[in-house]
């Protein structure tokens, strides 16, 4: 059982940063991907980034490429999600999961077996 705790959510102003967290814990050996995905009300979950454990290659939506940097800390266990240039469309729940992949990684969040809690974003414009 692998079991993922967000932090770092919270109200910014528009333009303002954020870094969210992502701590794995328990069979951290089940997955090869962890991925950041957000949802907003009335909205699909939609992707945002992913790393490769393994490697530390990244992939980034190109909505918010050069805006948010996916990084991780082998020892741990934690991927962050650094958030830049806020905007009020930012605005939605982020949630971090995991995956097994055997090339790359997946942006379907159906791809990905475990989800965390989520924690809530909200940019003020």
């Amino acid at each position: 059982q692998v079991q993922l705790v967000e932090s770092g959510g919270g109200l910014v102003q528009a333009g303002g940063s954020l870094r969210l967290s992502c701590a794995a814990s328990g069979r951290t050996f089940s997955w090869n991907v962890i991925g950041w995905f957000r949802q907003a009300p009335g909205k699909e979950r939609e992707f945002l980034a992913a790393i490769k454990w393994s490697s530390g290659n990244v992939y980034y939506a190109d909505s918010v490429k050069g805006r948010f940097t996916i990084s991780r800390d082998n020892d741990k266990n934690t991927v962050y999600l650094q958030m830049n240039s806020l905007k009020s469309e930012d605005t939605a729940v982020y949630s971090c999961a995991t995956g097994f992949f055997s090339f790359g990684y997946n942006a379907s969040p159906r791809g990905y077996t475990t989800w965390g809690q989520g924690t809530q974003v909200t940019v003020s414009s």
